[in-house]
């Protein structure tokens, strides 16, 4: 992945290489048109499976997006931490990786 470190603390941004954002923006533009087109099944009263089947499309592709930040946040920002000594991002971690298993 091309990524460039977090800022310390307390900015904490991430700075995500114009190659990388454009992927995520473009990602997120097409999930974005999912979201769309399942609202107009909803409104065409489409078959409640035809609908499902989008939402879950949707669901993965909203989580290829997920998948995409934690392994930056985890090659950059997690790893700097943990080399400036810093183990409590593990437990931040753990929260979010649970939070991403809930779905």
């Amino acid at each position: 992945m091309d990524h460039a470190a977090c800022t310390d603390e307390e900015v904490r941004k991430s700075h995500h290489s114009d190659k990388v954002k454009k992927n995520l923006v473009t990602r997120l533009n097409r999930i974005e048109g999912q979201i769309r087109g399942i609202k107009g099944l909803i409104e065409r009263d489409t078959y409640c499976d035809d609908v499902i089947t989008q939402i879950s499309a949707t669901q993965s592709a909203l989580n290829s997006v997920a998948k995409i930040l934690l392994e930056g946040h985890m090659k950059t920002c997690v790893l700097d931490r943990i080399h400036e000594g810093d183990t409590e991002v593990l437990d931040e971690v753990m929260v979010t990786i649970q939070k991403l298993m809930k779905k």
